[in-house]
Parts: C-alpha cells; sequence; structure tokens
C-alpha cells in the first residue's frame, strides 16, 4: 500500500485548555491527521497557516487580535478547499451562521458538544481530503445526502434552500400512490449511533420499508421519511432494533399531506428542538404533561423573556394554582427555582464564553439591566460577574505555568 501523507490541522482558541484539551483526548491518528500548531488568538493562528498550510482548522469565533470569522474568510481566500470547524458558544450564533455562509464546514458548541460530533466530522474530512480528485468529478452526491446537507444549514440558521429541496423531493420523487408521510427523528446514542440503525434498515429490512428516506444528522440522530403506507412497518421495525439497543428513542409528526411543504420542514425543526429537550433535562417528552413540555419549550425558545408563573400558566391553557403545581411535581423545582437555575446556568456560559458586555448578558437572561445582575450573581455565586469572567480566564493559565517535562 502506497504511505499517505498525514492530513494537518491548526487549532485556535484563546483559551488554553481548550487547545489542550483538543490537542490530548482526540485520536488524530485514527482519521490519518496531525495537529501542527496551535495559537491563541486569530492573527498568530494566520501566521501557523501560512507556515504549515493546514488542511483542516479548527478556530474559536470570538478570539482577540483576529476573530475566527475574519481567519476563515483568509484561509478561504488561501485554499478554498481547507474544511474549517467554528467553535462557538450560544450567543456567537450570528457569527457561526455568517461562518457557514462563507464557506465553514460545520460548528460546534463549545459548552455542549460531544466527542462523536466532532469525530464524525474530522471522519467526513479525512473520506474527502483523500480521495481522489477525478473520483470526486464523477461520483455526485445522493438526493439523501444532499438533503442531510442543506437540512444542517437550514436548523443552522443560514440557508432556506432545504425548503424548496425537500418539496422537491417528496412531490417529484416520492410515489403519489403512497399518500401522506410521516417524518421521524432516531436518536440512536448508546446503541452504536446512527450505523447500527442504517444498517438494520438497509440490510435486514430494505425489503420491507423500500419507501423510506433517511437522512442522518450527525452521529447520534437520524431522520426518516416514511409514507404512510409503511408506517406501521417502521414502528414494527424500531420496537425490533429497539429489543437490542434499549436506548434507542424515536418521535415523529405526521400524517403529513405531500403539498404541506411547511408543515412537512417544520417536523424537522421541532423534532430536533424535542430532541435538545430530551438531551438537556435527560427525559422524553412522553414523560411529561404536555402543557409541562410546552412551558420548558417556551422557556428555553425565549432565554431573555421574563416569564411569570401567570403568563406561562395562561400561555399553556392552565390556571396558575394548577401550573404551579403541576410543575413542580414533573420538572422537580418549584418554576422560581427552574428559573434561577436556568438563567444562572446561561449567564455563566456567557460570562465563560463570550466577550459580551455586563448589559449584553442582563438583556439576554431576562435579568434587566447590567447593575441589577451584578447583585443578582453575586448573591447567586458569591462572585461578581467581573469576577466570575477573570477566574474562568485564568484557571487554564496556571495550569500552563506548570513543565510539560
Amino acid at each position: 500500500m502506497e504511505t499517505t501523507k498525514m492530513i494537518k490541522v491548526l487549532l485556535a482558541d484563546d483559551e488554553s485548555i481548550v487547545r489542550k484539551g483538543l490537542r490530548s483526548t482526540v485520536p488524530w491518528h485514527k482519521y490519518g491527521m496531525e495537529v501542527v500548531a496551535d495559537a491563541p488568538n486569530g492573527l498568530k493562528a494566520w501566521e501557523a497557516y501560512q507556515t504549515h498550510r493546514p488542511q483542516v482548522v479548527i478556530t474559536d469565533i470570538v478570539m482577540p487580535e483576529m476573530n475566527g470569522i475574519d481567519l476563515l474568510r483568509k484561509v478561504k481566500e488561501a485554499d478554498k478547499e481547507a474544511k474549517i470547524i467554528l467553535l462557538s458558544c450560544h450567543r456567537d450564533f450570528e457569527y457561526a451562521q455568517q461562518g457557514i455562509k462563507l464557506g465553514a464546514s460545520g460548528y460546534l458548541l463549545k459548552t455542549a458538544f460531544e466527542d462523536e460530533e466532532l469525530e464524525g466530522m474530522l471522519e467526513k474530512f479525512q473520506e474527502e481530503l483523500t480521495t481522489p480528485a477525478a473520483v470526486e468529478t464523477v461520483v455526485e452526491d445522493s438526493r439523501e445526502e444532499r438533503l442531510a446537507s442543506l437540512l444542517l444549514a437550514w436548523l443552522s440558521g443560514h440557508s432556506d434552500k432545504f425548503i424548496a429541496e425537500i418539496g422537491r423531493f417528496v412531490q417529484e420523487e416520492w410515489m403519489p400512490k403512497e399518500g401522506p408521510l410521516y417524518v421521524y427523528l432516531l436518536k440512536a446514542g448508546g446503541c452504536g449511533g446512527n450505523g447500527e440503525v442504517l444498517a438494520t434498515v438497509q440490510d435486514r429490512e430494505g425489503r420491507l420499508l423500500r419507501g423510506v428516506a433517511v437522512i442522518p444528522y450527525g452521529e447520534k440522530l437520524c431522520y426518516w421519511i416514511v409514507p404512510a403506507s409503511a408506517a406501521e412497518t417502521a414502528d414494527s421495525l424500531l420496537l425490533q432494533i429497539k429489543s437490542k439497543a434499549e436506548k434507542l428513542r424515536w418521535a415523529k409528526r405526521g400524517p403529513l399531506p405531500l403539498e404541506d411543504v411547511a408543515g412537512i420542514s417544520s417536523a424537522f425543526r421541532e423534532l430536533l428542538k424535542e430532541a435538545e429537550l430530551e438531551k438537556l433535562h435527560g427525559i422524553s417528552s412522553g414523560d411529561w404533561p404536555e402543557p409541562i413540555w410546552k412551558a420548558v419549550k417556551l422557556l428555553y425558545d425565549n432565554p431573555g423573556a421574563d416569564w411569570s408563573v401567570s403568563d406561562l400558566a395562561g400561555q399553556v391553557g392552565l390556571s396558575r394554582s394548577h401550573f404551579s403545581t403541576l410543575f413542580k411535581k414533573t420538572v422537580g423545582d418549584s418554576f422560581v427555582a427552574f428559573q434561577y437555575k436556568r438563567k444562572l446556568k446561561l449567564a455563566t456560559e456567557l460570562l465563560r464564553g463570550t466577550q459580551l458586555t455586563m448589559q449584553d448578558i442582563a438583556e439576554r437572561t431576562g435579568l434587566g439591566d447590567s447593575k441589577y445582575f451584578s447583585k443578582w450573581f453575586k448573591r447567586c455565586t458569591g462572585l461578581t460577574p467581573s469576577h466570575y469572567r477573570t477566574q474562568q480566564k485564568d484557571a487554564p493559565s496556571r495550569t500552563d505555568e506548570h513543565p510539560k517535562d
């Protein structure tokens, strides 16, 4: 066999602990990669890029000297084929959208991503970067692969092309006699990821589910588009898989008429939001009464809103007293305690992972102005927001003082 050159990787993040963590915990050689340099800011990252010409760049968005978006722009001008992953926090989302438009291959939330997500991207990069150019010009993406790419772009908020494409797919390629459809979201964490589920569908039961379209979303989520005529068979198959993969879960929306493109596309977004909340709380939507599930979704969809118990109870169609009792029984915290924990978690994430001002954070957490926010945060944690932010930034620096050898 011919020896292949290692794919070079550059890491850029102003937090030393992030760079060290990525260097030491990612199995780079598994993907034919090696980290050739890391940099604490965008300017040094650009200098390192010019020296090493890496094919893969993983960069934070908010950095001193030069931010990740400007770095992305420069790298893409130098090599349009470079693979770039943006690291962001929740409130860098607008920048993440801009980055995807400029050609980033994806982004990860620094506070939430799992190893499998990053490694899934690296595996894809390895395949793309080692495939001969001649083959790449001949082999075209399948319709489902194109849908997967457009779905990621749409759910990331930077492109609406998925809506038109899914409309064409179901109306041009779907057999009219199959009638309406269901959209499923499979959550395969703990059962070997998507691979096991997809292999089962395609190899063991492909004959029974001939009309199903499979759209992967990351390593642990997978959408199925299922004709109504095959929904019963799909449910039976999933139960069969679950008997061997206990942690497999799924949810579905439908039946949806083929002409209801808006409803079909909305089903994809709603199912993903539901899965994100399930992951956050470690529960399934079926475990909670619908009004409480709806209330929690409203809280997380509107982080800056200052909901009162009465406001939220009215939104979900319950009286104040009934809502308060049911919320405490279901969630385990009173509404006030839940809001307290949620706002504190969001505030600490923003202080730790962004350069937002205290006023911006106060507004995004629904805590009024910066003065009130500072008093509230100190009452909760014993630290002022500024002290907490400095402490978080300094913590990695202190570990740097220890010699490596």
